[in-house]
């Protein structure tokens, strides 16, 4: 409050001659416009260009907009669904490469094992051939000369029984590797084969993966081709609200200043926010118009009606009679001026009425960039404004 008391001190200070000069500046500037449209119209049709027609286009980009950004939105679900997809084949992949690097471990394993067996084999085969060729020589050797040459009858039975145990224990070992060898190659046999399979399965994920990554690329791509889309629209509908702001300023004969510099005291937090990035108390876009006058009508009265968040400046009027609230046709000091022009008109707040009939008015997004202005507005066109009183 403190705030608008020191801005109305600034306001009352204004120099009554700078805003007769700028009347009078503009007055001459009207006077030769008339003139040159007067000499061209001799010759020329000039179009008469109404600012409610960009508006309508505006909308329509505005409505494109939405659809587009709704397919994005769709579309996004979608690449989402894609990506998740991706990630779990690749879970599912890397989990499949992990068992296949453990089983190739496993077999390269077996192979040593099974590489020992043999070379066991081979041993025992060759202890074998030796005590083969050794019985042959001594089977030579005629029972009475193997009687002979030992000690005594118990020397015969022990070398003969040694010899029948170490043939047999040779071939006890030979079955036994030859059996560990067999399993050995059986288990390799089956780990390969679960090691082939593992593969083909990593092959035909990889080959899923692949399709994923391929619709996810056709997704981005179509979501790069509709953010163009957007991208060029937001640049049309920048240069049509600039082409309407040129219009808007031609139909209300206003002369546009920057004004107090503290924007009449609106709130930083939305001011400097992206225009129409956040909703205010009373549910209105912020830097918008309404927005701005909601804002002061609750600074100077304490209470502002909430219309449900209708922000359209051209619905106040009916909004306010509706809540009781007086409307009129005369300018007064501390009242919101709405003018019905547009698709939505647009919503000023009277700083001061001046003796010839004309305003001071501060407001938001007469630009339609969302900026804080200030400006007069000829006793003309403030006789056809609606005012409230709050």
């Amino acid at each position: 409050m403190v705030l608008l008391k020191h801005r109305k001190q600034d306001k009352n200070m204004r120099n009554p001659k700078s805003k007769i000069d700028l009347t009078a500046h503009f007055s001459k500037q009207t006077a030769l416009f008339a003139s040159i449209m007067l000499v061209l119209g001799t010759a020329v049709s000039v179009p008469i260009v109404r600012a409610d027609s960009f508006q309508q286009q505006i909308t329509q980009l505005q409505s494109d907009n939405a659809v587009k950004q709704q397919q994005v939105s769709e579309l996004q679900v979608q690449a989402d669904g894609y990506q998740a997809a991706i990630d779990a084949l690749q879970t599912q992949i890397n989990g499949l490469q992990a068992q296949i690097d453990a089983n190739t471990a496993k077999s390269i394993d077996l192979q040593n094992q099974i590489n020992a067996a043999q070379a066991e084999l081979d041993q025992q085969k060759k202890i074998l051939g030796e005590n083969i060729k050794q019985m042959y020589l001594e089977g030579d050797i005629s029972t009475i000369e193997m009687l002979a040459t030992s000690k005594d009858l118990s020397d015969y039975f022990d070398k003969q029984q040694y010899r029948d145990t170490v043939k047999n224990k040779i071939r006890d070992t030979l079955d036994k590797v030859t059996a560990l060898k067999s399993q050995l190659k059986d288990q390799q046999s089956q780990l390969n084969d679960l090691i082939t399979q593992q593969t083909n399965l990593r092959s035909q994920l990889s080959a899923q993966k692949g399709e994923q990554d391929r619709l996810l690329g056709l997704n981005q791509d179509e979501r790069n081709t509709i953010d163009g889309q957007l991208k060029s629209n937001f640049a049309k509908i920048a240069d049509l609200r600039h082409q309407q702001a040129i219009a808007n300023a031609q139909l209300g004969g206003g002369s546009l200043i920057p004004g107090d510099p503290g924007h009449g005291g609106y709130p930083s937090v939305w001011n400097d926010s992206a225009q129409d990035s956040l909703l205010d108390n009373w549910g209105m876009y912020n830097r918008e118009c309404v927005s701005y006058t909601a804002w002061r009508v609750y600074e100077t009265t304490g209470h502002m009606p909430y219309w449900g968040g209708q922000g359209n400046a051209n619905q106040w009027p009916g909004d306010a009679r509706a809540a009781g609230i007086p409307t009129s046709s005369t300018p007064k000091v501390d009242s919101v001026a709405i003018w019905n022009v547009g698709y939505y008109g647009h919503a000023m707040w009277v700083e001061a009425v001046n003796p010839d009939g004309s305003i001071w008015v501060s407001q938001y997004n007469y630009d339609y960039n969302g900026h804080y202005s200030e400006m007069k507005v000829s006793a003309s066109m403030a006789a056809g404004l609606t005012y409230i009183y709050f």
